[in-house]
């Protein structure tokens, strides 16, 4: 599918046929795609939790106020990252790079982050909702149909999955087959509120 059309055809489904199964060849394009999601300084703070156990899905439908995706979508991750990833040998991120590179970038990492836990957080999310976005696209070219969720008690799901300390949750992203089509779209804003040129 071009690109451009699985942008616009994309919807956030809210019923998924709960018999569909997923092929592990699929699933495996769909993490690849995720897996080269762009991130600064290419921490890829990402951590993808596929959820597969039919007990856990219960329990996080159940801490996402018992929303019928997280149960019947043939495919559920819960997307976490890792807010201290920066400071985890960041040479490791540059490792094919040349020395020289790989240790500018690892003291210019340091310098960034350091003491800066609302910037952690901010660049964790915003890695999150690209490899989300990513996620979904790369469903929808494949034919399957997807849903972002942040309804959900975050402290309950990051029980659930025995989520790090120095972790955080930023969302799921429900894949599979709809059963029925998303209601027509509401309406998006007009270009000119939504954009704006050079400046307010």
């Amino acid at each position: 599918m071009n690109i451009i059309d699985a942008i616009h055809q994309r919807r956030s489904v809210k019923a998924f046929d709960p018999d569909h199964q997923i092929s592990e060849e699929d699933t495996r394009a769909l993490l690849s795609a995720a897996l080269v999601s762009p991130t600064a300084f290419n921490l890829q703070h990402w951590r993808f939790v596929l959820v597969e156990d039919p007990d856990v899905r219960a329990r996080l439908r159940e801490a996402a106020w018992g929303q019928k995706q997280v149960t019947d979508a043939s495919l559920l991750i819960v997307l976490c990252a890792d807010l201290r990833s920066w400071e985890k040998d960041p040479t490791h991120y540059w490792r094919d790079a040349p020395d020289h590179v790989r240790d500018r970038m690892a003291d210019a990492i340091t310098n960034y982050y350091r003491d800066n836990p609302r910037l952690e957080r901010d660049e964790a999310m915003r890695s999150c909702g690209i490899a989300a976005q990513t996620l979904m696209l790369a469903a929808k070219g494949l034919g399957y149909d997807s849903c972002p969720m942040d309804g959900f008690d975050f402290g309950q799901v990051a029980d659930i999955i025995q989520l790090p300390e120095d972790h955080v949750v930023s969302m799921f992203v429900a894949v599979g087959k709809a059963l029925q089509p998303a209601p027509p779209r509401s309406g998006p804003l007009d270009p000119d509120t939504a954009i704006v040129r050079d400046t307010f």
